[in-house]
């Protein structure tokens, strides 16, 4: 099989508008959990979120805007960064095969922003105040479509949508396109941007959030025995991945290998995890078969770690089923504990955290984690930033699960120069 290279990361999250800023903020252990102070949070039950650290208004032009969803602006400017670390340009500058120049790029929800803003002008101020933007601003696939006209993509623009397991989903479609030769690069990723009163209404009423308003930075807790839910995020990670043979005709640094992909699906329930955590565990083991991994080849884990009850006791119990006793040696951490979830973003950005851990040598920590589950499969870094074998080729799982019974996992390697 091709290799498939990673040439170029972006992201714009709660800890930072740039990956540089976010990637520090992580290995710092910061939070970027807050209060939530505006009027229409304050029926809510659930008033604390993670809100973005520079808000796409400080980049974006205001009229550009306006045709935008807040999920496509965000997704926009991790992308942007991701191309140009890639060596790549735009516009005339840009010296790609538009024909071979692919996107992947997903959002669980998509431009939820746009549907209730136009419903609200709707039923408030009558049709002709309704955006005729709405529906290209509304729509799944916009994020990737706005991405594709960004870098000038012609071989293919597809955009996944599988709840929580959406962007490491289609990073994995990005891998397949490459290696059947359908493109030489794929710009993938995913975002997400829904902090707004009706999904955190919803999840609340779901008890799937966390309730700790009077403590935004400790709320969330990934395998803590206090763990009372999740906190919702928005943010965006995009990577450019290429064949290996198309970066080094062009002398291009790289970053990491995506060595392999798993997908399975739990037929289990609309929300809650199969508890076994078998369909958990057969992505893991799927995706090291596709890169010709042993299970001792992993050093690092970042898990999907949402900080629900069952959900983080599953997840554990699934990384010991696909690794055996390989997980004596694997530090897992839950990035999740800082960034809060990005639902449909949240593998993107996880994913890259983890290429950078490999590049670094450096798990970043799981804060707020003080009163461990009882008898733990596996080593959680806890609080602190903890270093992963300091030499030698290794390998990092990154774990997406997602509502509907939706398990995705991506294998990286350290950089294949």
């Amino acid at each position: 099989m091709k290799e498939v290279v990673i040439t170029g990361m972006g992201a714009t999250t709660p800890l930072g508008g740039d990956l540089p800023s976010t990637w520090q903020a992580m290995l710092a252990g910061e939070s970027g959990v807050v209060a939530l102070t505006e009027e229409w949070a304050e029926p809510l039950a659930v008033r604390i979120a993670a809100k973005l650290k520079v808000d796409p208004s400080e980049i974006i032009d205001r009229v550009k805007a306006r045709r935008l969803d807040r999920s496509a602006q965000i997704a926009l400017i991790a992308a942007e960064e991701a191309w140009k670390q890639a060596g790549y340009g735009l516009g005339e500058d840009n010296d790609v095969d538009p024909d071979r120049l692919g996107v992947s790029l997903s959002s669980g929800i998509g431009g939820l922003h746009s549907i209730l803003d136009n419903w609200d002008n709707y039923r408030d101020k009558g049709p002709r105040r309704v955006s005729p933007f709405t529906i290209p601003m509304l729509m799944a696939n916009a994020p990737a479509a706005n991405v594709g006209l960004l870098v000038g993509a012609q071989a293919s623009i597809q955009a996944t949508v599988s709840a929580c397991a959406s962007s490491n989903e289609a990073i994995a479609l990005a891998v397949d396109q490459i290696r059947l030769g359908r493109a030489d690069v794929i710009v993938a990723g995913g975002t997400e941007a829904t902090i707004h009163a009706l999904p955190l209404a919803a999840f609340g009423q779901m008890q799937a959030l966390s309730k700790r308003n009077d403590d935004p930075q400790g709320a969330s807790r990934p395998w803590d025995k206090g763990r009372d839910g999740f906190v919702m995020g928005e943010g965006a990670g995009v990577l450019v991945l290429e064949s290996l043979e198309h970066a080094q005709a062009r002398g291009a640094t790289i970053y990491g290998t995506i060595a392999g992909a798993g997908i399975s699906a739990d037929n289990h329930d609309i929300v809650q995890p199969e508890p076994t955590g078998r369909g958990q565990a057969s992505a893991m083991v799927k995706a090291l078969r596709e890169g010709g991994l042993d299970a001792s080849d992993v050093k690092h884990v970042n898990a999907h770690g949402t900080s629900t009850p069952q959900g983080d006791l599953t997840e554990a119990s699934s990384i010991r089923r696909a690794l055996g006793d390989a997980a004596d040696d694997v530090i897992v951490t839950s990035t999740k504990s800082m960034t809060g979830h990005l639902l449909g973003g949240a593998g993107a950005v996880e994913l890259i955290a983890s290429v950078l851990a490999l590049r670094d040598r450096m798990s970043p920590p799981t804060i707020n984690l003080v009163d461990p589950d009882d008898d733990l499969p596996v080593t959680v870094a806890a609080n602190v930033k903890t270093p992963l074998p300091a030499t030698g080729d290794i390998a990092a799982l990154n774990n997406s699960f997602g509502f509907g019974g939706h398990n995705v996992a991506v294998a990286v390697t350290t950089a294949n120069t």
